[in-house]
């Protein structure tokens, strides 16, 4: 597939079906931008979305270190504790389904707020739960994944509707930050609030941060659905307008860059385009790899490690998390930066075609108009794919062989690096490619993944005592290998001769 500047108000629309391809690069029908915000306000933007998709992995790693006090209190086994863990990864990969097709249609603003609510409101909840209802333990837990859950795929629909290719890698980059901050600083918020103030401290810590994080929104975000807002001149109903709007009414309202098309309902018609399997299945197996290096963190380096305490287990959390937080910022730049390179790499070739000189274009490239997405946002990911292989089959060694802690920890540091950049990347692709549907993708991504990462997660523990640790990361490293054809499936289906 490529970016066609034919391709009028974002829209291409396909038979049968309720999606549309990528939007132009440029404004076509005037010199209009592409959206009224500023790249302060944008900025502005993305950096409160990006606290508010932090709850969802937040929610969710926090709570592990209360469970050995969730197994006395409620005087039920281990077992029944992590079930409640289950049901909440279950409903993870199930709320975005729902709230992310709404928010593609309904606004992004008002599914923001709800899913806040619902959010903070379960928190209160489980803060008060009495220890003898394990029933209402368990549902006020799918509850609090529905409100959290959805919060990382209704930000990336706001990303595509105020961003073009050109600039969505940076955008994107600093919008995981946020998501990475969680399975990082979760456990260790957890492991101290847990210990100093007792397990229900974690839930008025989560409901006051939730509270706070709604707060934000309702004072400052605006609503920027371009169904309903257009370019972000239009202005919407009371519902859709912040309470301190931070940007002011610009010159008369562009209803003509409302997209006339319908967007569904329903998550799973994006599933019949060829590209967005190939996508989901290759950001699957690398997160499936990245979680099974965070799941084992705590009971291998107990084994391998037995001097390090549990604060200072929580504290290693922070190496995979800082390579993701490095990683997601630098190759979101890097993204941008090579979006420019061959965008300005095609332009040359145009000139020179256009003056009468032989054409060093490719074929059937024949002019910038068809633009080469895929090549612009995945090239370089075989090479990440072949370190993180490597990564894999060193690490297991290292911790069976029990070396100094620096080195593990450095590659853990370097797989989170790669791991981001790999699911970044193809993220990114997928917004250009649906650009309308941000949270539709976002949603059918978040669904694969999660539950390809707990297959694989329920099954570790039992491959690492089968055949060991090293040889159980040589196996995780094998299946990372599965990722390079599909990789070369996906950028030679739609290269045109590019990759050649």
């Amino acid at each position: 597939m490529t970016l066609s500047r034919n391709d009028t108000n974002d829209t291409n629309e396909t038979p049968n079906t309720d999606v549309e391809s990528a939007e132009p690069d440029v404004a076509i029908r005037d010199s209009r931008p592409y959206s009224v915000f500023t790249t302060r306000e944008k900025w502005f933007i993305i950096c409160i979305i990006s606290f508010a998709a932090t709850f969802s992995p937040l929610t969710a790693n926090i709570y592990f270190p209360a469970i050995p006090a969730l197994v006395k209190a409620f005087s039920k086994s281990t077992e029944l504790i992590n079930l409640t863990v289950t049901m909440y990864l279950v409903m993870q990969g199930l709320a975005p389904m729902l709230w992310g097709p709404v928010s593609d249609r309904h606004g992004r603003r008002p599914i923001f707020l709800g899913c806040l609510l619902i959010l903070a409101l379960s928190c209160v909840g489980l803060a008060l739960v009495p220890v003898s209802a394990y029933w209402l333990l368990m549902l006020l837990r799918c509850l609090q994944a529905a409100g959290s859950a959805s919060t990382i795929a209704i930000g990336a629909g706001v990303i595509g509707d105020i961003t073009l290719p050109r600039e969505r890698g940076g955008f994107l980059g600093i919008f995981t930050l946020g998501p990475m901050l969680g399975p990082a600083i979760g456990p260790v918020i957890g492991g101290a609030l847990a210990e100093h103030l007792g397990w229900r401290s974690i839930f008025w810590f989560m409901c006051i941060a939730a509270s706070g994080c709604f707060i934000m929104l309702v004072l400052f975000l605006p609503e920027t659905l371009r169904r309903l807002v257009g370019d972000g001149s239009v202005i919407p109903s009371a519902l859709y307008r912040p309470v301190i709007p931070i940007i002011k009414h610009r010159g008369e309202p562009d209803l003509d860059s409302i997209p006339r098309t319908r967007v569904s309902y329903n998550p799973f018609r994006l599933l019949v385009h060829t590209d967005i399997i190939i996508l989901l299945g290759l950001n699957a197996i690398v997160c499936a790899v990245y979680n099974s290096f965070t799941a084992t963190t705590s009971t291998l380096f107990t084994s391998a490690y037995p001097f390090l305490s549990e604060t200072k287990i929580g504290l290693c959390f922070l190496a995979i998390g800082g390579g993701m937080a490095i990683g997601s910022t630098l190759n979101g730049k890097f993204l941008d930066w090579e979006y420019r390179r061959i965008r300005e790499q095609l332009k040359q070739e145009v000139a020179i075609t256009s003056e009468g000189e032989k054409s060093t274009q490719p074929q059937n490239t024949s002019s910038i108009e068809d633009f080469p997405i895929e090549k612009a946002r995945l090239r370089a990911l075989p090479f990440f794919v072949i370190a993180l292989i490597v990564c894999c089959a060193g690490y297991g060694w290292c911790l069976q062989k029990q070396v100094n802690l620096a080195v593990p920890l450095v590659l853990q540091t370097i797989v989170g690096y790669i791991s981001i950049a790999v699911m970044n990347s193809t993220q990114t692709l997928m917004i250009d490619l649906f650009p309308r549907q941000g949270s539709s993708i976002t949603a059918c991504n978040n669904l694969v993944r999660c539950s390809f990462s707990a297959l694989l997660i329920s099954v570790i523990q039992l491959i690492i005592n089968a055949i060991g640790i090293g040889w159980t990361f040589v196996l995780l490293g094998g299946i990372t290998v599965l990722v390079l054809p599909l990789l070369y499936l996906e950028m030679r289906q739609h290269s045109k001769g590019l990759f050649t």
